[in-house]
């Protein structure tokens, strides 16, 4: 199977080094964390991990995004998160899985073989102690998450989405405002709908909806510039922080 290009990178020129585990790891650390790490790369659709799977390692994500899904026992899936760049996957000190983990788009994660890790994490209490921010930051989401699905209206929610794709995965547009963004939807419609418990039809309605207003610009279904993030968040209910506005 073919899988995305891409050329391995070193620690100190990573595009996720300043957001990622590592962000805290001087020169020493980060040459022994390139000697524990590798990389793996998978195509849009390709399963990183089974739910329940013994997982050999930990990593983050490079590029691409990913989506953590759960599935029932009657079959029926629910996805419960995404992954973004510089956003960790695996649990030190768990061998299994908790969640499926499925590439949206092309994925490059860099991969730290488990064992290794968890004994660089306890001579190392700097790289813990950013493991359990990312944590605390990824259950402040997932609180904030269950906000916006329990009451938020259709369009805010589409908004949130969109706002929290394009904090995390771009940066200000050349020659445009700063506050101009411009990103590739990496879920197609019935994934935002499955994901944020609508209908496909009201999905593709409130799209269409905030383009329309000059919320959003659309080339195509995926290509989107939001000329204005204020307005964006505006939209979503959220602050200029991202924070919810009350």
């Amino acid at each position: 199977m073919n899988t995305p290009n891409f050329k391995p990178t070193k620690c100190d020129v990573c595009p996720i080094r300043h957001r990622a585990v590592c962000a805290r790891c001087n020169a020493d650390e980060l040459v022994e964390l390139d000697s524990i790490k590798y990389y793996r790369t998978y195509e849009a659709g390709q399963t990183v991990i089974w739910a329940g799977d013994k997982m050999s390692f930990v990593g983050s994500v490079v590029s691409g995004i990913a989506t953590l899904t759960q599935t029932m026992e009657d079959g029926r899936t629910q996805m419960v998160g995404l992954l973004l760049p510089s956003d960790f996957v695996g649990r030190p000190g768990r061998d299994g899985a908790a969640y499926n983990v499925i590439a949206t788009t092309d994925v490059v994660m860099c991969c730290f073989r488990k064992k290794p890790f968890e004994e660089l994490m306890e001579r190392t209490p700097h790289i813990a102690h950013r493991l359990l921010e990312m944590t605390l930051d990824e259950l402040d989401a997932a609180r904030e998450w269950m906000l916006v699905l329990g009451r938020k209206t259709a369009r805010e929610k589409i908004a949130s989405l969109l706002s929290i794709i394009a904090r995390r995965n771009t940066a200000p547009t050349p020659g445009e405002s700063s506050d101009a963004m411009v990103f590739d939807l990496p879920l197609t419609r019935e994934a935002m709908a499955d994901y944020l418990g609508l209908t496909l039809e009201t999905v593709s309605r409130q799209m269409s909806a905030l383009k329309r207003d000059g919320v959003i610009q659309l080339d195509g279904k995926r290509h989107i510039t939001v000329p204005d993030m204020g307005r964006l968040m505006e939209e979503a209910g959220d602050d200029s922080d991202g924070g919810f506005l009350i």
